[in-house]
């Protein structure tokens, strides 16, 4: 992984970990739920995007390195095995 895209990771990790938390404390001072709602879908915003970075990053490192190496076919059925995981 790339040194930018890490450290970019890890502080969208540590901002949804800190929103999570956030979560939590207004479940727990029962917060009107269309609040909290309104909450767990900017959490999984945030998620989109860090997938969405960690996915342009591995595709920009490590599938060019792999098909340098001539494992375009295990590439391949990663990408699709993830594009299944994506629809479930």
């Amino acid at each position: 992984m790339l040194r930018e895209t890490k450290a970019e990771a890890l502080k969208r990790l540590n901002y949804l970990s800190g929103h999570l938390d956030g979560v939590r404390r207004m479940v727990e001072a029962d917060t009107y739920c269309v609040d909290v709602l309104k909450q767990t879908h900017a959490i999984r915003r945030g998620i989109e995007k860090l997938e969405a970075l960690l996915l342009e990053g591995h595709l920009r490192t490590c599938l060019v390195d792999g098909v340098r190496e001539g494992r375009e076919h295990h590439l391949i059925d990663e990408l699709m095995d993830l594009y299944s995981v994506s629809k479930r």
